[in-house]
């Protein structure tokens, strides 16, 4: 098993990036364009704690080498199931993840949280960790290249995947501020 982890701070704010994360995969954000489908399975709000529980299935059209698709079968589209909690109260969103499809191949299972940095005002920290782990029976020297591989596309994907969230809270700011200020200008006249 190899380990991927990476931290940045987000200068938004926590409720901005907590409600921002929910158009992480908008038409706007032009570097996930590989995602292809969000569908909501589940979601719940837990009444004694007020954490929002929702159970996510992403489709993907990934590039996958071709060769790769000649020797296991399948094609590049690809999905993952996405569990997450909102803590409204500690301020901390928890999102975790794991790979279906080529999952006897191998298994990625990443952990993100979001939550208020300590260090700096009206920002938020982002930590991220993915285990991958190569499931090709004995044959270590295999695996290990396979996970150095993975964990190194997961790095550059993760650094893609920054670039497009930061773009989303951009915009996001943008035009929720622009709304917030209409409807500051609507209440004064």
């Amino acid at each position: 098993m190899k380990v991927f982890s990476s931290n940045c701070t987000f200068d938004y704010s926590w409720n901005e990036v907590s409600t921002a994360n929910w158009r992480k995969y908008c038409p706007w954000n032009d570097k996930s364009t590989h995602v292809v489908g969000v569908d909501t399975l589940s979601r719940s709000v837990d009444p004694s704690t007020g954490i929002l529980r929702t159970e996510r299935l992403i489709t993907c059209d990934q590039s996958v080498p071709q060769w790769i698709l000649s020797l296991f079968g399948g094609n590049a589209t690809s999905h993952v199931y996405e569990i997450s909690y909102v803590d409204p109260i500690a301020k901390k969103v928890t999102m975790c993840s794991t790979n279906l499809t080529w999952s006897n191949v191998l298994n990625v299972q990443e952990t993100v949280i979001y939550r208020p940095s300590p260090s700096k005002a009206n920002s938020t920290d982002f930590n991220q960790e993915a285990k991958i782990t190569a499931l090709c029976g004995g044959w270590q020297k295999i695996k290990n290249k396979v996970e150095e591989a993975s964990v190194e596309r997961f790095s550059q994907n993760a650094k893609r995947g920054r670039e497009g969230f930061e773009a989303v809270l951009e915009m996001s700011r943008r035009v929720f501020g622009e709304q917030r200020e209409h409807e500051r200008k609507q209440l004064q006249s």
